[in-house]
């Protein structure tokens, strides 16, 4: 049995109380005593013949215990369905008694309450309320001169040369760094190797590399930027000992069908390897571009998403995210023993993410925006060309529940995104390739 149900601390938060006979608690209790006698094993009696008023002494307090919860939870799974709520986590149930419910108590009624964050209810926003800009990039030639020529950088090869070092060079040396006479952690290095002028080293090193020789030492002073990754570094002036050993030369390859072979490609040459340059470029851009889009469509929801969201689902994606951040700092070798990451930092961006992940929600079952399989096969047969075998990575996609559920969410957010530029307002924007570039990728 419930009572009225009452709105408790917070707009989502509500007080189901619940009311079950003892009757019903010392049936279910006397089943439960029931079900063990049939295996239970104690000295002197034979298997499943102890009596009821043994196991009782032995057991009847647990039994008590564990039906009282089965009615309670049978309880409040009636008054859920009945008042059609949507429970945004578990409940938490207790009783109205102060006391321990006994089994001998002179009650027939137990009371309790059960505490409980439900879904908000979520509008779909009226699109011509958003705006926001739709991104665009066009591949020019040049930009495919680039990429090529990027591709020739990464194959050069280094010789060394009897001259001064000079910009691009490769350059092998020793060094030790100090402030104020003592040496610092990460400060020095032996046959250490770099590109001058490449941006591995700050430009005050890089500067007095230049016009070295091979076997000559040099000490300088060199001032830490101020946003420097090692703070107590930061703005501080050290100087550096570097002695340099050996100067090396770069040489491009040559553009030809060698230099196109060495990507795999055994005919067409060069020619085909400019093709599947300027293919693979613009598929990039294109993704690159619908990224962009795709979080300006979110960012114009979010800005709509006004709503109280559930403390449970925060709490859940807050410790989701630090268990991320957790395995990303492992996998990148640090203790994270040593650098606790509570929860709790994360959570106005989870709050954020959860709010907007309700809203997405919503606007998908109402608008009918699920994705179909037609779609979802189209978007998995249009990444397969980036594969030596495309037929395979199709099928290796789908055969798998939870491979194929990622595209179908991809999928999802595409159409959500699509349904948001159709009927928002939207100012379209172009970038150039190398601006484009520049800017963090969007998932």
């Amino acid at each position: 049995m419930t009572g009225d149900i009452q709105q408790a601390r917070s707009s989502l938060e509500r007080i189901i109380p619940l009311t079950i006979r003892k009757e019903e608690v010392q049936a279910q209790a006397l089943k439960k005593l029931q079900q063990m006698g049939r295996t239970m094993k104690m000295h002197g009696f034979r298997p499943g013949k102890v009596p009821l008023k043994v196991i009782q002494q032995t057991y009847g307090a647990q039994a008590h215990s564990e039906a009282i919860g089965d009615v309670v939870s049978r309880a409040y799974s009636e008054a859920i369905v009945a008042q059609s709520l949507r429970p945004a986590g578990s409940p938490d149930i207790r009783p109205k008694q102060t006391e321990t419910i006994s089994a001998d108590a002179n009650v027939e009624l137990l009371e309790f309450e059960a505490v409980i964050e439900i879904y908000p209810e979520v509008s779909v926003p009226d699109r011509s309320a958003l705006s926001l800009v739709r991104w665009n990039c066009e591949v020019q030639e040049s930009d495919v001169d680039k990429t090529i020529e990027t591709l020739r950088k990464q194959r050069t090869e280094y010789s060394p040369v009897d001259r001064p070092a000079q910009a691009d060079d490769q350059a092998r040396v020793d060094f030790a760094g100090s402030i104020d006479g003592v040496p610092f952690e990460g400060g020095s290095a032996k046959d250490f190797s770099f590109i001058v002028s490449a941006g591995q080293m700050l430009p005050e090193f890089d500067a007095a590399v230049v016009g070295m020789r091979a076997g000559e030492t040099k000490v300088f002073p060199l001032t830490f930027p101020t946003d420097y990754r090692a703070k107590e570094l930061a703005g501080r002036t050290g100087e550096f000992k570097v002695t340099l050993h050996e100067v090396q030369q770069p040489a491009l390859p040559e553009l030809n069908d060698a230099f196109a072979k060495s990507f795999g490609i055994e005919e067409g040459g060069l020619g085909r390897l400019r093709e599947d340059v300027a293919r693979n470029l613009r598929r990039e851009v294109e993704d690159r571009c619908k990224g962009k889009t795709k979080q300006a469509a979110l960012d114009a929801l979010s800005g709509v998403a006004q709503f109280d969201v559930p403390k449970a689902l925060v709490e859940s994606e807050s410790e989701r995210m630090a268990d991320q951040m957790r395995q990303d700092m492992t996998e990148r070798g640090m203790n994270v023993k040593d650098a606790p990451i509570p929860a709790a930092l994360f959570a106005e961006q989870a709050g954020k993410r959860v709010r907007l992940g309700l809203l997405v929600g919503e606007i998908v079952r109402s608008q009918g925006l699920a994705a179909t399989e037609a779609q979802v096969r189209a978007f998995v047969a249009s990444i397969s060309e980036s594969y030596e075998k495309p037929d395979e990575f199709v099928r290796w996609t789908l055969s798998d529940r939870g491979r194929r559920a990622e595209a179908e969410a991809v999928v999802t957010e595409q159409n959500v995104v699509q349904w948001v530029l159709e009927g928002a307002r939207v100012e379209d924007k172009t970038l150039t390739v190398d601006e484009l570039m520049k800017e963090p990728a969007q998932s």
